[in-house]
């Protein structure tokens, strides 16, 4: 029987589902706690973390920019996290144990950042597209943009799911 036959897990249960990502997401990665990334939106077509602008995350004191590897963090730590949601969501019929259990075998295998403006904004959106959710890869697609939602940078990733 193919996932896709299988009983999608109850309304209680995606909630169990949804808390221990964010949990994963926001507390457990202790990185992304220290960027200060939280959920701005948990659609898996739609996966948007934010983070605010502070001394610790700038890269030219002159100016007061984002630090380029802020940036490459940010978008990597998305394109990841969105990888995870995607697997909740392939394996709908999973429960959130099972779910969490996936985690121990993503990792980025490729990433390439391209910087395309300044880091300069009082906080900053990353999010990521899901291009393809294979059996052993997974490849993504990351943007950041600034408050204003001018562009700032792009990013291309492959992930390892298996």
């Amino acid at each position: 029987m193919t996932t896709a036959h299988l009983p999608r897990r109850s309304a209680e249960e995606q909630e169990r589902v949804h808390a221990e990502l964010s949990d994963l997401f926001e507390r457990r990665i202790c990185f992304n706690e220290v960027l200060g990334l939280s959920i701005e939106s948990m659609d898996p077509h739609d996966f948007r973390m934010r983070f605010s602008m502070r001394p610790e995350l700038v890269g030219h004191y002159l100016y007061g920019r984002l630090h380029g590897g802020v940036i490459s963090a940010a978008l990597d730590a998305t394109g990841g996290n969105a990888v995870m949601l995607a697997l909740a969501e392939k394996h709908a019929h999973e429960t959130a144990e099972q779910v969490m259990h996936r985690f121990a075998r993503i990792g980025t295998i490729d990433l390439r950042i391209d910087y395309l403006r300044p880091g300069l904004g009082s906080h900053f959106i990353a999010s990521a597209e899901i291009v393809r959710l294979g059996g052993r890869v997974a490849t993504i697609h990351m943007r950041l943009v600034n408050d204003t939602g001018t562009l700032v940078a792009t990013g291309s990733g492959a992930y390892i799911v298996s």
